[in-house]
């Protein structure tokens, strides 16, 4: 007899028509399936459904009070779901489909599971571009909760391999489109009463949000209460978790991680960037969009290696630069 939360075995498919019309099947029947997005690898299922957000929460090993984002086609099914101010109206206008997720206020009657959103009146969304989460969900018909495809606070999975790796024995089905192209999880940004606040940084900087809601809403940053240009590195039970990603150690990998290395120790497998090479680069030209890109496959490729520990160059804190520091930070633990 399995263990709980296992299953016989994982198989893993090929993007294309078979499989997302297998991925879909499973997805209305109550089942969960990994599946690539343009950010991560998502673990996805019914969010109107709560036995199949529960098994997302088991496979995962997630904590319940930590809600997850849903995925959906397009802005006039969010909006059946949320309620949008003119604020997240331009910016769903201007980043979606993409990395871009807005938490506004959960929609009487929306119908999701309230596990999905851990009880909270607010609700998290996103319209993703990648092609294979887009099929998956038309094919199924239903809004798709989908946290990133990995056991709880490990390395994100940007690759089927990675997912099969952590995974493997606890999904029944990873729909493989190759690797994901931004490589860190979606800009999340808290949109209520006007106020804006970035609560996870992501592949749409915080100087692109203000200027699209400047541009297009006609107001100025001094206009703009509450935005926060820092994330603010909420932790477990002492402060109410928004939204995903907000936990203080997240991303990590299993070997005590050292961040803004010039060198590495001995002991460790160095990950460079720039004029620092290490044992495999993010970026030898220093481009912090193909940096972001390899982050998590780097990652994954150090915590394998025969070194007892890993160590970072500095990045630099531009565009993409902020989210892929702030994924550093969550990750690195001491000796």
């Amino acid at each position: 007899m399995n263990a709980p939360g296992m299953i016989n075995s994982t198989r893993t498919l090929a993007f294309g028509d078979a499989a997302i019309a297998e991925a879909a099947t499973l997805i209305k029947s109550g089942g969960i399936v990994a599946v690539a997005t343009e950010t991560v690898y998502g673990l996805a299922g019914d969010a109107t459904e709560p036995t199949a957000v529960a098994e997302i929460y088991a496979a995962k090993g997630r904590p319940t009070f930590n809600p997850l984002i849903v995925h959906v086609l397009d802005l006039h099914m969010a909006r059946r779901l949320g309620e949008f101010d003119r604020r997240a109206e331009a910016l769903a206008e201007m980043f979606w489909p993409g990395p871009l997720t807005l938490v506004v206020p959960r929609r009487a009657g929306a119908g999701v599971a309230s596990i999905a959103t851990a009880g909270l009146d607010t609700i998290a969304i996103r319209v993703p571009a990648h092609r294979a989460m887009r099929a998956l969900i038309e094919a199924s018909g239903r809004p798709l909760a989908a946290p990133s495809a990995n056991l709880s606070g490990a390395i994100s999975p940007t690759r089927a391999e990675h997912v099969l790796a952590s995974l493997g024995g606890r999904i029944p089905l990873i729909v493989d489109d190759g690797p994901c192209e931004q490589g860190v999880e979606s800009t999340i940004v808290h949109e209520i009463d006007n106020a804006t606040r970035v609560l996870r940084h992501g592949p749409v900087s915080v100087n692109a949000l203000l200027a699209t809601i400047q541009a297009r809403v006609g107001e100025t940053w001094r206009d703009i209460p509450g935005v926060e240009r820092f994330d603010p590195g909420l932790s477990g039970f002492e402060t109410r978790i928004e939204a995903p990603g907000q936990l203080a150690s997240h991303y990590a990998p299993s070997k005590p991680l050292r961040i803004n290395a010039i060198h590495a120790e001995p002991d460790e497998w160095m990950i460079g960037f720039g004029p620092i090479f290490g044992d495999a680069s993010l970026s030898r030209s220093g481009d912090v969009k193909e940096a972001a890109a390899r982050l998590f496959d780097l990652l994954h490729e150090a915590d394998a290696s025969d070194k007892a520990c890993i160590a970072v160059a500095p990045i630099p804190g531009d565009g993409v630069g902020t989210a892929i520091n702030d994924r550093l930070r969550r990750a690195a633990h001491p000796r």
